[in-house]
């Protein structure tokens, strides 16, 4: 493709040479022929060192560029765009059931549904018209997934799990799970025990909401585990049992919420948070990276980090206000050195 034409599509403006462009790489690693793009100036030397010969840059950019430039409002959301025009299509489901698949005599299958190799669908499951259920995926007694929703191969949807529509679940999620939930003390002998409690609730999976690979979602002990619409998880998160996201939220790799918890409308829990059990984070509140909440956020403050999580006012002053101390009475005891030297 030209990049004149790929200006067309992207809304942007050319300047340059009208060379060819046949896929997308990031800024070090591109090659002629590629298409990269950088929005910030702080990247200038990337810039000036890359081999791609298209970059995407800001209207603003004045730092210059070795090779051709196409000017748009948003780098970043054109090169993902452009990066849809080269990638290759995805793997087309047809309908119908593999033979190797599994799925019980009462199960409601809707209008062209795929059921993948090795796949397990048992009684009393229902699944949405135009859903992809790929290979070697576990689907429990009574479970329902909704129309044009994607799981990928090897996620387990425990008895009972909800899922809505068009919801895309990556490799080797585990929905329903049992959440930590035990009973211990001493008997009167003095000898310690521990036993289980039942977790008899469900997890229940609003529409268009994406998990990433590897998350496990707990069934709640009783009632239900709630995800809410359009909330997005990445790799690796653990939801306790009976949280409830509220919906169009974030959570991001290794991040944990412990259960009983209740996240607000549009949140953000940054990767390998940690949120303690039985609290509430309010609407649009952001918990920073490695951060640990102990309690529950009302909203006054919209960014926390640290551990126990304060705002970032608060974390300055207690961390980076101490560091510059120091260096300003290193700075006095050199200005005292050189005065007294004199």
């Amino acid at each position: 493709m030209k990049a004149s034409e790929l200006a067309k599509l992207l809304g942007g403006t050319l300047e340059g040479e009208d060379v060819e462009v046949k896929s997308c790489g990031g800024l070090e690693e591109a090659r002629p022929g590629d298409l990269s793009f950088c929005k910030d100036p702080k990247h200038i030397k990337l810039v000036e060192s890359t081999k791609a010969s298209v970059v995407l840059l800001p209207p603003e950019w004045d730092k210059g560029a070795p090779c051709t430039v196409i000017r748009v409002v948003d780098p970043n959301h054109a090169c993902m765009t452009a990066a849809k025009m080269f990638a290759p299509p995805e793997p087309v489901r047809a309908p119908g059931v593999h033979p190797s698949a599994v799925v019980d005599s009462s199960v409601k299958l809707g209008k062209n549904v795929h059921v993948g190799p090795f796949t397990v669908i048992e009684k009393g499951a229902e699944i949405g018209d135009g859903a992809v259920i790929e290979a070697q995926v576990f689907v429990g007694e009574g479970c329902k997934v909704g129309a044009k929703t994607h799981i990928y191969p090897q996620v387990t949807l425990r008895e009972g799990t909800i899922v809505g529509s068009e919801c895309i679940i990556h490799c080797g999620v585990r929905l329903g799970g049992d959440g930590y939930g035990f009973n211990n003390g001493r008997r009167e002998d003095g000898s310690v025990y521990i036993e289980k409690i039942p977790q008899l609730g469900i997890v229940e999976i609003g529409d268009g909401v994406e998990i990433g690979s590897n998350t496990t979602i707990d069934r709640a002990r009783i009632g239900r585990t709630y995800i809410g619409p359009m909330t997005k998880i990445d790799n690796l998160v653990q939801i306790g049992h009976n949280v409830k996201v509220k919906g169009y939220s974030g959570l991001i790799a290794q991040s944990g919420i412990a259960g009983s918890t209740e996240i607000g409308y549009g949140c953000l829990i940054w990767a390998q948070a940690g949120v303690s059990g039985h609290i509430k984070i309010a609407d649009g509140v952001q918990v920073g990276p490695q951060a640990g909440v102990p309690q529950s956020l009302d909203g006054s403050v919209r960014y926390v980090i640290g551990t126990p999580a304060e705002s970032m006012k608060d974390f300055g002053g207690r961390v980076l206000v101490p560091k510059m101390l120091a260096k300003l009475k290193g700075e006095v005891k050199e200005l005292k050195a050189k005065v007294a030297a004199k």
